[in-house]
C-alpha cells in the first residue's frame, strides 16, 4: 500500500511540472498519497465531519454577529419558520463584513454576510439563501468538499519540494477554504440552484421575482465595477452562466407562473 501511495504522489509531482528536489519531504509526499486515497472513498459521515470542522473554524475566523445585533434580528425575521430543509436542521448566523456573500453547508449551517444584507431586501436575501441551499440539496457542496481533499493532496506533493505552498497545507481548513473559494459550479448546477431558490421563495409564500431583482442588483454592481465580477461577489455566484442569462431565465419563469416583477 505504501508503494502505491508513493507512486501516486510521485505521479502528481510530475504532473505539476516540478522536479524531485534534493530536500524532498517524503513524509509529506506520502501524506499527499494518503489524502488522494481518502478523497476517492470518503463517506457521507466523513464529509459531515469535515463540514462541521470547517464551519466551526470559519465561525472563529470571522466576526459573528451576536443574537441581539440588528443584522441577526433581521435575519431571524427573514427566515422565521424555516427550521429545516429536507429533514436537515438549519442554523443561521451573520458574518459582519462588507463582502457580498452567503453560503450553506451540508450540515445545515447557513452563513449570510452583512454586506449582502446591506444591498438586498429581505425577500432577495431569502432567495439567495434558497439558491445556496439548492447547492446543498443537489450535493454540489459535497462534491466540492471531495475536490478540496484532492486539492489538499496535490498541495502536499508540491510542498514536499520545499515550495512556499507548504503553508497552505498545514491546516486542512486552509486547503478546504481555498478550494471552496475558487470553486466554480457548472451551468447546469447554477441553473438548478436558481430554480431551487425560485421554488424556495414560492414555498415560503414569497414572490419569486425577488430572484430577478437580486440578479439585477448583482448586474448593476458588476457594471459599476467595470469587471465581470467584483472580488466581494466572487464566492456568491459563479460566472456560468452569466447574470444576464440568469435574469432572463428567472423572468421567463415568473411570466409563466403569473408573477410580476
Amino acid at each position: 500500500m505504501k508503494k502505491l501511495i508513493t507512486a501516486m504522489s510521485l505521479s502528481l509531482l510530475m504532473l505539476t511540472g516540478c522536479s524531485v528536489a534534493q530536500n524532498l519531504d517524503m513524509a509529506r509526499l506520502a501524506q499527499g498519497g494518503v489524502k488522494i486515497a481518502q478523497s476517492m472513498s470518503v463517506s457521507n459521515d466523513q464529509i459531515q465531519q469535515y463540514v462541521k470542522s470547517y464551519i466551526a473554524e470559519s465561525d472563529t475566523k470571522n466576526t459573528v454577529c451576536g443574537p441581539n445585533d440588528p443584522y441577526s434580528k433581521r435575519l431571524a425575521n427573514i427566515v422565521s419558520g424555516i427550521t429545516n430543509v429536507e429533514g436537515t436542521p438549519l442554523n443561521f448566523k451573520v458574518y459582519k463584513t462588507n463582502d457580498i456573500n452567503a453560503f450553506a453547508c451540508a450540515d445545515g449551517s447557513i452563513r449570510v454576510y452583512s454586506g449582502l444584507m446591506d444591498v438586498m431586501s429581505d425577500d432577495e436575501v431569502l432567495g439567495v439563501i434558497g439558491h445556496e441551499i439548492g447547492h446543498v440539496a443537489h450535493q454540489d457542496t459535497k462534491k466540492a468538499f471531495k475536490n478540496a481533499l484532492q486539492t489538499a493532496a496535490l498541495m502536499d506533493v508540491i510542498a514536499s519540494t520545499g515550495s512556499t505552498a507548504a503553508a497552505l497545507t498545514d491546516s486542512q481548513f486552509g486547503a478546504i477554504a481555498q478550494n471552496l473559494a475558487t470553486a466554480k459550479y457548472s451551468q447546469s448546477q447554477e441553473n438548478n440552484a436558481d430554480d431551487y431558490g425560485y421554488s424556495f421563495l414560492k414555498k415560503n409564500g414569497k414572490n419569486p421575482a425577488a430572484m430577478v431583482k437580486a440578479f439585477q442588483k448583482l448586474k448593476q454592481m458588476e457594471d459599476a465595477s467595470g469587471t465581470t465580477q467584483t472580488a466581494s461577489m466572487a464566492q456568491l455566484f459563479s460566472t456560468h452562466p452569466n447574470i444576464n442569462k440568469r435574469i432572463s431565465r428567472m423572468k421567463a419563469k415568473c411570466k409563466a407562473d403569473g408573477y410580476s416583477y
